[in-house]
């Protein structure tokens, strides 16, 4: 069957994924309202096109924290790529160095980060960190991204505890016997995908614990999972570099806004002092489009990655990426 759109990816990976792992990935939070709205709010968005432009000649690539990506798509953070393709991780860090764009590496990889940067050596990466009660743990696999040439900070703030996931919970979701949560298997005893191992996360983080993490690395600090102006402002006001807005998927809680519809306020909170980017729904190149106009800088695919990597490892991957962009520049071209 021909590759034409990421929903072709989409049921493809929902036909041959084992069932547990289809339902682990397309999960969202209790009645799932905020991981539907996250792509139907792009629906409900039009573009006011302008003619006669002269859209010979395009332009897509941007910066982002100073390094220059192909175009305006990274890889969000997920975890458990095991699951979609045997190399996992390194895969998608392979498909997103040969794309020449940035991937956020999981606290929950299935592979090591030293794994991950020998797969791509010189690939633009960020480390996504979840802050554990073993305060320890969370400092050395920080100083450990920074050692190995990771150029971010990416920490997740939505997860104080786990969103209610009803498939998770009906399926009693756990990592296969043959994976583990390598990066975190010599911290903790538990390293299977359990409910126990979610009881290590550290629920009293708080906009203090932005400090604490200054001290321990020179990397720059993205905040991952701002939906208002109020807390878009205490990110500035904390000395962030860049925001992520984010749902974790509408895997978290239910009944938020969708990321398109909160980015307009966070922008505007923000007002140019951090660079600000958002994740969640988006599905075509147009997305992306809608995105930038409303002032992010970049989007990060989430889901359609891992389909990607269900279908062919990291050349299926590729070709997400590659239709995104080609449909990008399409609908940068046609709204002129």
């Amino acid at each position: 069957m021909a590759m034409v759109c990421l929903s072709d990816f989409e049921a493809y990976a929902k036909k041959y994924l084992p069932k547990i792992a289809w339902d682990y990935f397309a999960a969202g939070a209790d009645d799932c309202t905020t991981r539907d709205e996250n792509i139907l709010a792009y629906k409900r968005i039009h573009f006011r096109p302008r003619m006669l432009r002269d859209v010979s000649v395009m332009d897509i690539r941007t910066k982002i924290l100073g390094t220059e990506i192909s175009f305006p798509v990274g890889i969000a953070p997920t975890g458990f790529h095991q699951l979609a393709w045997p190399d996992g991780e390194k895969s998608t860090a392979r498909a997103a160095r040969a794309m020449n764009t940035c991937y956020i590496a999981s606290t929950y990889s299935t592979c090591t980060l030293e794994e991950i940067c020998a797969a791509a050596p010189g690939g633009l990466r960020w480390f996504q960190l979840y802050i554990h009660r073993n305060r320890a743990a969370s400092q050395q696999l920080v100083q450990r991204a920074e050692a190995l040439g990771f150029q971010g900070l990416v920490l997740t703030t939505d997860v104080p505890y786990t969103g209610k996931r009803r498939d998770d919970v009906r399926n009693g979701f756990r990592l296969p016997p043959h994976m583990k949560l390598k990066n975190l298997e010599q911290a903790f005893e538990v390293c299977k995908m359990s409910p126990a191992f979610h009881s290590l996360l550290d629920p009293s983080v708080t906009w203090n614990d932005i400090h604490w993490l200054q001290s321990l690395t020179h990397l720059p600090i993205i905040i991952k999972g701002i939906l208002t102006r109020e807390d878009a402002e205490l990110a500035v006001r904390h000395g962030v570099q860049g925001i992520i807005v984010s749902n974790h998927g509408g895997r978290q809680l239910d009944e938020g806004p969708a990321t398109i519809d909160a980015l307009a306020e966070v922008v505007e909170a923000v007002r140019g002092r951090a660079e600000v980017y958002v994740d969640g729904g988006i599905r075509k190149g147009s997305d992306v489009l809608k995105a930038l106009a409303l002032g992010a800088k970049c989007v990060f695919i989430g889901r359609p990655a891992l389909w990607g990597l269900a279908y062919k490892g990291e050349e299926g991957l590729q070709d997400v990426l590659r239709i995104l962009q080609d449909e990008f520049r399409l609908s940068m071209a046609l709204a002129g």
